[in-house]
């Protein structure tokens, strides 16, 4: 084979032949990627497994591997630790799973937050929004998951040490809906996670996030504006921005519009913090969506339209081309023009070695908060709106 022939290396091919193993693993039935447990799980009325409660208990909250909150009484708050993937001990990963279950039967929302290990702003936002709820005089339920990616959250960081194939970082939010058989402990968490804890418990689901570290972001929402429901519920939303495209497979959002349960994504500012202000937005508009669907009583507060909200449907990356200390020369939310010079660049002699322009008219959407950058680094996003769409856009999730 030529050097300029496309070929597999060895680390692919045992990846491919795990994936091969797998799939023949996965026809034998799905219980068995989770031990003894979940053999024992029954299909509930309407096809939904019955809850699978573990007999474990952990700082007094029972554990469960299998989630169905018909089974749950109603009025009550429950606090639960769901039994996620092993690590390499043979313990477990356990996922922090709040339930409001209203007094009245109604719609069931799933909040979800911690995809990502760096993104605190993003739990923060479902923490408050979960104890604002009274679930006496609510009807149906909403779900909170607030640590889905629990090794990364250990380490505040955005991927999943991974101890598979020596020291592999994988971002959780390109696995989604998972595989229980899958080749790697994230993609077997994410099958765990879906199948038997998120999916079965939602018709609609959101899905909290926030910039990555070194990345700033705007107070947005990311959404596929052409799916009804989402639409709605993203407008109601006080936040500055929409991004409105269904952007990468595997995104946690895309796997449930996948199976017809409306889904997208917030981002709120910065990882690594708190941002109390910005948060309280996205727990107006998070309240208003339950509102929206009847789980609870009271008056709309502000939308997009008290915001006047800016829409787009592509993000423009500008990329570092050099290495250096970083000014930008715009903030967030600034309207930008075409040619419009956003940043330089400068060496370790002060010396301008880069100036950055951006290449459409939109907003700024996006900002590298880290001071200095090394070639290929996103110094900033633009959200603007394109024409035609060609699926090829990149955004700072």
């Amino acid at each position: 084979m030529s050097s300029g022939e496309e070929r597999i290396d060895r680390r692919d091919f045992v990846i491919a032949a795990i994936v091969a193993s797998a799939a023949l693993a996965a026809d034998a039935g799905s219980a068995n990627a989770q031990g003894p447990a979940a053999s024992s799980a029954g299909p509930a009325p309407g096809g939904r497994s019955a809850t699978i409660f573990t007999g474990d208990m952990i700082q007094g909250k029972k554990v469960v591997s299998a989630l169905n909150v018909d089974d749950l009484e109603p009025g009550k708050k429950h606090l639960l630790y769901f039994q996620g993937v092993q690590m390499p001990t043979g313990q477990y990963w356990y996922v922090s799973v709040t339930v409001a279950k209203g007094a009245r039967p109604g719609k069931r929302v799933v909040l979800i937050s911690g995809v990502h290990g760096d993104e605190m702003s993003s739990v923060h936002t479902v923490q408050s929004v979960m104890n604002q709820l009274n679930p006496a005089q609510m009807s149906g339920c909403v779900m909170a998951v607030t640590d889905v990616s629990r090794p990364a959250m250990e380490g505040m960081q955005r991927r999943w040490p991974n101890a598979g194939r020596g020291a592999d970082l994988i971002d959780m939010n390109r696995e989604w809906p998972g595989n229980e058989n899958g080749p790697t402990a994230p993609s077997r968490h994410a099958g765990l996670l879906f199948n038997r804890l998120l999916r079965p418990n939602a018709d609609a689901a959101i899905d909290f996030h926030t910039g990555t570290t070194g990345f700033d972001v705007t107070a947005f929402n990311l959404a596929g504006m052409d799916v009804p429901e989402v639409r709605a519920m993203v407008e109601l939303y006080p936040v500055g921005q929409i991004f409105d495209n269904h952007v990468y497979p595997g995104v946690l959002h895309n796997a449930f519009i996948d199976v017809g349960i409306p889904a997208f994504t917030p981002e709120i500012g910065a990882a690594r913090v708190l941002n109390l202000e910005m948060t309280a937005r996205f727990v107006e508009g998070t309240m208003n969506v339950l509102k929206h669907y009847g789980i609870v009583a009271g008056p709309m507060g502000r939308t997009g339209k008290d915001v006047n909200v800016f829409v787009g449907n592509s993000a423009f990356p500008i990329l570092a081309t050099q290495g250096g200390l970083v000014e930008h020369l715009v903030k967030l939310n600034d309207k930008v023009e075409a040619g419009q010079k956003v940043a330089v660049q400068r060496n370790g002699f002060g010396e301008v070695v880069a100036e950055y322009t951006s290449g459409v008219a939109g907003e700024v959407t996006g900002q590298r908060s880290d001071a200095m950058a090394e070639p290929g680094n996103p110094l900033a996003f633009i959200l603007f709106h394109k024409a035609t769409r060609d699926g090829g856009e990149t955004y700072p999730e």
